[in-house]
């Protein structure tokens, strides 16, 4: 088995004992601000450990299309109940617009067909989910790059937020518990990270997150953030949900999950 190989399997087990950790006792653990101030402490480690040994710019594994997994798990949200997710859905997404501000100097708002229409990339790679297991798919989507310099960086941006239609949590700051991720820009701006409209060669099905989906295959499966609304560009995250920078790493996971 390879270097690589190995390393993969060890985040991947290290993240199903950090999952189990969390469905026992986030609460309480979230409840300590020593035990959380530990945590965020550990992550930097573990993203400088990672940054040391994996150059960020590589590629993940692609896989052939007879590699394909006869079953991709659909996890997490499956079917949000959003009413505005609901009524979108209703017209097959015919009035979808996905925003594109913050700390850029041309905000976007695209139809479904306008992205189409973006600059693509077509990748089979493999998701690897911090549950423990792991499936390929075939993914089609607009490279997030090119929009990203459409719209315009301001000189002040560092990360790219996903603000998605599933809700979570609760009653959590001004967007309710929906889900969010983020990632930096370097992977913002890898030649694999894309916008997925379809999946397996088809539309991409609501349960794995219609009508857009990230795909940022350095990353483990939580950073994939299905049901993509609108997507902003920040400082910092101090002002959105808990302030670390997604809704798993706001209950303890690493925010950096690459692999």
């Amino acid at each position: 088995m390879t270097k690589t190989a190995n390393r993969r399997r060890w985040l991947t087990g290290a993240g199903v004992s950090l999952g189990s950790l969390w469905l026992a006792a986030c609460d309480r653990l979230t409840a300590s601000p020593a035990y959380m101030k530990t945590l965020a402490s550990a992550e930097g480690l573990t993203r400088r450990a990672q940054r040391l040994v994996t150059d960020r710019k590589a590629l993940a594994r692609e896989f052939k299309p007879a590699d394909l997994s006869p079953w991709f798990k659909p996890n997490g949200t499956i079917r949000p109940a959003d009413p505005e997710y609901v009524a979108l859905l209703a017209e097959n997404f015919a009035n979808w617009r996905l925003e594109i501000g913050g700390l850029v100097e041309r905000p976007l708002s695209l139809s479904l067909a306008e992205l189409r229409a973006q600059p693509s990339r077509t990748q089979i790679t493999r998701h690897d989910c911090v549950e423990g297991w792991s499936a390929i798919g075939k993914w089609k989507g607009a490279r997030l790059g090119p929009l990203l310099d459409r719209a315009g960086l301001k000189e002040n941006a560092r990360y790219v937020v996903f603000h998605c239609a599933d809700r979570l949590g609760a009653g959590e700051g001004p967007e309710g518990g929906k889900y969010y991720e983020s990632i930096d820009l370097i992977d913002a701006y890898h030649p694999q990270t894309i916008l997925a409209y379809e999946m397996n060669d088809a539309t991409l099905p609501v349960a794995h997150g219609a009508p857009v989906r990230l795909r940022v295959e350095r990353q483990l499966g939580y950073k994939q953030a299905k049901y993509i609304m609108r997507i902003e560009v920040v400082d910092r995250f101090d002002q959105i949900g808990r302030g670390n920078g997604g809704f798993w790493p706001d209950r303890g996971y690493e925010w950096y999950a690459g692999i």
